[in-house]
């Protein structure tokens, strides 16, 4: 099954769709072009720890630099209370922003005071906006090499693991942008997460509108998704699309979630997790985070399908109301917290 556009067309949607990048719930910030010298960069040894800050017992931020992409990027880590034992690990991804700015768990959520009594290490990669936290098949003008896949499935967590004596377990959540990312990342690197938690993404990249979608993504921070996967219809679209291998979920404990566009109790001035102020960022959140969240309601509704189909369970949220936006997810985090707690052990 394909997931169908509600608002009657896909002309429609890419219309508006170029406005919904500018939602409140997801501002990007500019970004300098990338070097393009620099589109083979040369490797500056194996991947490691640069530095970790600890600003007290209980948060660090770690310095990570990736062999794959040539960069530095911060990782911001909150400890559990107890670390007599190992703990496991949540990691949390942000949306297309990549956790920079406002848009971002910190800034717009209660995500780590909740998690604060749980025996958990919890993640925060920064960096990654417009990517899909994907490994890019070419460097991209404006993005640079853009290999996330790479640096989420097999640099950072052994890095993660021995700074932080993890037990080994890991579980992953992830908000519209990285709701897809959520999905692909445990396909592609088996036996690395135990649960999975998807609010307002789409799985279905290689369909025409879900791809749309991507590629509208990543332009607004002036990228090309050809670069990405290639061009409408190239094989890697369907390679990454979760709902096409779905049957790799299997085993893992999962949750997804989304609302359906129309207002809800956040949808207010003063509304928990409104980006911006005044009348205009309200007015963002709700027509145009309406739109988005109506379109990723229809995509987490086909998942929850091809999931059944499969007999793979999982556990879905589709709530009667809510916008794309900051305080559905911080509820959505606390919702979905004993699936994946089941899935780290705890």
């Amino acid at each position: 099954m394909r997931f169908r556009s509600i608002i009657g067309s896909a002309a429609v949607l890419l219309l508006l769709g170029v406005f919904a990048l500018t939602a409140a719930a997801e501002p990007f910030l500019p970004m300098a072009a990338a070097d393009p010298e620099a589109s083979a960069p040369a490797a500056s040894g194996d991947a490691h720890i640069v530095n970790i800050h600890v600003d007290d017992d209980r948060h660090w931020v770690i310095t990570v630099y990736s062999a794959a992409m040539n960069s530095e990027f911060a990782v911001e880590v909150q400890r559990p209370a107890d670390t007599s034992v190992p703990r496991p690990v949540l990691y949390l991804l942000s949306g297309g922003s990549g956790g920079k700015g406002p848009g971002s768990w910190d800034r717009q959520t209660h995500a780590t005071d909740f998690l604060a009594d749980k025996q958990v290490n919890v993640v925060q990669p920064i960096g990654g906006a417009a990517s899909y936290y994907a490994d890019w098949r070419s460097p991209d003008p404006r993005l640079g090499v853009v290999k996330w896949k790479t640096y989420l499935t097999e640099e950072l967590p052994p890095l993660i693991d021995q700074a932080l004596g993890a037990n080994g377990r890991n579980a992953i959540a992830g908000v519209s942008m990285s709701g897809t990312s959520v999905l692909q990342l445990p396909i592609a690197k088996p036996g690395l997460y135990n649960a999975v938690a998807a609010y307002s993404g789409c799985a279905q990249i290689a369909d025409p509108l879900g791809q749309a979608y991507v590629r509208l993504t990543v332009a607004y921070s002036a990228g090309d998704a050809a670069n990405m996967y290639g061009p409408p219809g190239d094989p890697m679209w369907a390679a990454n699309d979760p709902y096409l291998h779905a049957e790799a979920l299997r085993g893992l404990d999962l949750y997804l979630s989304s609302g359906n566009g129309l207002p809800g109790p956040y949808d207010k001035s003063g509304g928990r997790g409104l980006v911006g102020a005044g009348p205009g960022a309200l007015a963002n959140q709700v027509l145009v985070g309406g739109i988005i969240e109506a379109a990723t309601d229809q995509c987490t509704r086909t998942m929850a399908a091809r999931l059944s189909d499969l007999d793979i369970p999982a556990t879905v949220n589709l709530r009667p109301y809510g916008t794309h936006s900051w305080g559905y997810w911080d509820d959505e985090l606390a919702a979905s917290w004993p699936t994946l707690a089941h899935g780290l052990g705890l």
